[in-house]
């Protein structure tokens, strides 16, 4: 692949010293943000040689790039860090899952509630402990808990006790004085379990079933033999893997073809309660990626650092320092050691079990965009904006924009557009209201522009949109269109000046692409369509209802949740939830006759 001009100039004009560089496509956007020891001599590298498939990707965007130099390894770890969080570019190593691991909260409240939850909420003085890496574990836990201490179960306060009263898991303090000493006493144990106490307490049950067995109270024996028998089938199957009790972090990584995994151990009062696995493509280093991982790790709130981070040896320990305030440890021997060569181990595992799918995946996404381009002999789609009009005899017209990135759904940039100027069923007006609806927003918030304009629908649909962006907006952005047989499934692509049908294989990737990108734009679109007759539809029923205003619409769609539930209700139904008698039957009338 050879350089562009504008690339070796600047190449030839790198410091000799630390910093970061930003990559950026052809649209200005930052695509990659990478640091380096040496200026020069990285940003040199993704030039010169050869290099995998994904580094070869990453290259073939590059329009441009810029770099900042910093004072030291330190600092460029840090801004390139802070770089990503700025411009999330679409190459960087990125946590994408969004998932979040479940706490258990103890509540602040005047009868405190131990719940399930996956949001910390800073000053609500509550106490959270985990996080547990599966909401299993913590379901596990608290069933325990919930045996062993009856705290309130509901959320808000019943007039008379309920089931947990009768089995012995709650107090009952809706009907009973709970006072404040019994449950300080109770949330003192909770929490001193909850940070590795259970075995204190599974000693004082213990003892208590011996007393009780003395005494001849087998029942209440029974109850504490129970209970110890519940902490040691939860708490106890794990296989300690530490003795000081120290909350740790233990990473671990493998790197092949230019894939990454890293796998976290995720070591709690000495126990190993779960792991986080990650992988993603890279492009330096695997020891500089790592740190990078790290940083991004962490700066996710529901990863909270530990005490301890147990690190291999090539990685530089003294940035990690640097980078995270935490005490970095790479252990050379003992148990420690065995932890880290695990983590690295299952992580050369998934990487090799994985790859194989994450190579039919870039077949199915990646090379078909490529390919796909190369038919239509324009740059590559990376990414691609699908649209699609609905109407069902002129009614709420509405259109669907979805978007595709590097072959993939993107949900987050889907956008919905109720028709404001067209009146009844004009799909090549409503095209262009919405055309320059979106790209008037984009050009006003300077969004990145697509690569490609997918049209649902043959040349009239083509020529409209084009006509906005090319004479209103002043746009050059290829437009295609989508054209559907007889069976409504996707036919022909038309592209070109004028339109003409591109030869594409039934059966490539490339037309399979097409077909996913059409068919989800237009589910997307007949969702919002249908949502809005609905709601037109409920408005003008209950609106024709003397005595039904904006509160008892509200009321009655939430109780009944729809007007044909309501259709099967009776006057004395309506009246269980506070309707008057009269508008009740009024109610009942006017649903019967629209059943009609």
């Amino acid at each position: 692949m050879e350089t562009k001009p504008k690339i070796k100039e600047k190449l030839a004009l790198l410091p000799d010293q630390p910093g970061c560089y930003l990559m950026k496509d052809r649209q200005g956007t930052v695509i990659y943000v990478g640091k380096a020891k040496v200026l020069k001599n990285r940003v040199r590298s993704y030039f010169t040689g050869s290099h995998n498939a994904k580094t070869q990707a990453l290259v073939s965007e590059i329009e441009d790039f810029e770099y900042i130099i910093t004072s030291s390894d330190v600092e460029a770890l840090i801004l390139e860090n802070n770089l990503i969080k700025q411009y999330d570019p679409k190459y960087n190593v990125m946590l994408k899952d969004d998932k979040t691991y479940p706490f258990i909260k103890l509540t602040s409240e005047r009868h405190p509630r131990l719940i399930i939850t996956r949001k910390v909420k800073k000053g609500d003085k509550a106490k959270y402990f985990g996080p547990y890496a599966n909401v299993y574990a913590a379901r596990e836990t608290k069933r325990l808990l919930d045996k062993l201490y009856p705290l309130r179960k509901c959320q808000t306060l019943p007039k008379q006790v309920c089931l947990y009263y009768h089995i012995g898991q709650c107090l009952a303090p809706c009907v009973f004085d709970v006072s404040q000493e019994t449950y300080k006493k109770m949330t003192t144990e909770i929490t001193k379990f909850l940070n590795g106490g259970y075995k204190e307490v599974k000693k004082d049950l213990t003892e208590k079933m011996i007393e009780a067995s003395e005494k001849l109270d087998f029942e209440r024996a029974k109850e504490y033999r129970d209970k110890i028998t519940a902490i040691e089938m939860t708490m106890e199957k794990q296989k300690a893997t530490m003795t000081d009790h120290i909350d740790r972090d233990v990473f671990g990584y493998a790197a092949d073809k230019g894939w990454m995994c890293v796998q976290v151990f995720f070591v709690r009062q000495g126990k190993l309660i779960e792991r986080d696995v990650s992988m993603f493509p890279y492009y330096k280093d695997p020891e500089e990626e790592m740190l990078t991982f790290l940083g991004q790790f962490y700066d996710r709130p529901e990863h909270f650092k530990p005490k301890e981070i147990l690190l291999p040896q090539n990685v530089d320990a003294e940035l990690a320092h640097a980078l995270l305030d935490v005490k970095i440890v790479q252990p050379k021997r003992g148990q420690k050691k065995e932890m880290v060569e695990l983590a690295n181990k299952n992580a050369k595992a998934a990487l090799k079990e994985k790859f194989s799918l994450l190579e039919r995946n870039e077949e199915r996404t990646i090379k078909a965009i490529e390919k796909l381009g190369e038919q239509m002999n324009i740059y590559t789609p990376y990414r691609i904006e699908a649209f699609d009009n609905s109407n069902i005899q002129g009614t709420n017209p509405v259109s669907a924009m979805v978007v595709f990135t590097n072959g993939m759904p993107d949900k987050k940039q889907y956008r919905k557009y109720k028709i404001k100027t067209v009146e009844g069923p004009d799909d090549y007006d409503s095209m262009r209201e919405v055309i320059r609806r979106r790209y008037t927003r984009v050009l006003k918030e300077n969004q990145p522009l697509p690569d490609l304009i997918l049209i649902d629908g043959g040349k009239g649909q083509i020529e409209a949109a084009k006509d906005v962006l090319e004479n209103e907006l002043g746009l050059d952005i290829p437009v295609a269109g989508l054209v559907k047989d007889d069976k409504h499934q996707t036919s022909n692509l038309l592209f070109g000046d004028p339109p003409e049908m591109v030869p594409l294989a039934r059966n490539s990737q490339e037309f399979y692409l097409l077909q996913r990108i059409q068919d989800e734009v237009h589910r997307f679109a007949i969702t919002f369509h249908r949502q809005l007759r609905g709601k037109s539809m409920i408005q003008s029923i209950l609106d024709e209802i003397p005595g039904v205003g904006q509160k008892r619409k509200q009321l009655l769609l939430k109780h009944f949740g729809s007007v044909k539930k309501m259709q099967h209700a009776s006057v004395e139904d309506f009246m269980k939830i506070g309707i008057p008698k009269n508008v009740a039957e009024s109610i009942v009338q006017t649903l019967q006759n629209s059943e009609d």
